[in-house]
């Protein structure tokens, strides 16, 4: 059986390029997923949650606060792009925060990031840009944008 845990550190390992330094670490997903408020959803290449012996192609991982849900990492990988598994994972966020109270879904990503087309056709709006918040494992600083879709 394979864990959870591998399936989404083996989806970011194919899916975030090295240049950037925006893939989480092992211990940073685990550290997250020992709060309560901490959710994750994990897909198959087919659009379904993993089989046992099965490997994703795509996860998110979000955290819940007050009436709001910050989507902390979505990723597809390469192989498995433009077949709609992005769309059913905000979907999937969108349907889970609701349940959980929240009424608007935040996320902040780096300005050009490819996935902002994903994220506008969804329904996300800019609301803010951080000048240089990010920094790159060659010391590069890029701009942050944020990003809300109220969802009622």
């Amino acid at each position: 059986m394979i864990d959870d845990l591998d399936r989404i550190m083996a989806v970011m390992g194919a899916s975030f390029d090295p240049i950037y330094g925006e893939a989480w670490n092992r211990r940073q997903v685990e550290d997250a997923l020992k709060f309560g408020n901490t959710h994750y959803h994990i897909l198959c290449a087919q659009g379904h949650t993993p089989a046992d012996n099965e490997s994703a192609a795509g996860f998110f991982l979000s955290r819940t606060g007050f009436e709001e849900e910050e989507l902390l990492l979505l990723a597809v990988i390469p192989e498995s792009r433009g077949r709609g598994l992005g769309r059913k994972l905000l979907e999937v966020l969108r349907s889970g925060a609701r349940e959980r109270g929240a009424h608007r879904l935040l996320l902040e990503m780096r300005k050009g990031n490819p996935a902002e087309l994903l994220y506008r056709n969804f329904g996300f709006s800019p609301i803010g840009e951080r000048r240089e918040y990010y920094r790159t494992p060659s010391g590069e600083r890029l701009d942050a944008l944020t990003f809300a879709h109220d969802i009622g």
